[in-house]
């Protein structure tokens, strides 16, 4: 699919937190509009770079002040349009809560176990990007 000017451009993170016993956990976003459990992300804005997008979109979906972590593998499939997409992640310990306010495209969020998360996750490329994330934090 590669990265060419045809191919939908979207950025995202997987927020984390350690809770004081060591577990890690992953925060996920419910989307109403597809009725699914991801990860918080979005396409890009004109002129945004990938990073910018991907911290944007974790503040926007999951009201969080998350910090750019390491990179996490891309995915890329076909949008429900059929046009090829591609969605670069990103590590993002959390820095901070906003206080979460359910709206229009996010109707909740939910802090879970790194664990647990494969379960509950709707698509499986999110379960690919969940797993880099544990093996890079040793988790």
């Amino acid at each position: 699919m590669g990265g060419g000017a045809d191919v939908v451009r979207a950025a995202g993170g997987v927020p984390w937190r350690r809770r004081e016993d060591g577990l890690v956990e992953v925060l996920l976003v419910h989307r109403s509009r597809y009725d699914d459990w991801t990860f918080p992300k979005g396409k890009l804005d004109p002129g945004e770079s990938w990073e910018q997008a991907a911290v944007r979109e974790v503040w926007e979906e999951a009201a969080v002040v998350p910090v750019l972590g390491p990179e996490l593998p891309p995915i890329e499939y076909r949008d429900r349009f059929g046009r090829p997409k591609r969605v670069r992640y990103w590590a993002m310990p959390v820095a901070a809560d906003a206080g979460f306010v359910p709206g229009d495209e996010i109707s909740a969020r939910r802090w879970v176990p790194a664990g647990d998360a494969p379960s509950l996750l709707t698509y499986p490329h999110d379960r690919v990007v969940l797993a880099a994330l544990v093996r890079a934090d040793g988790t």
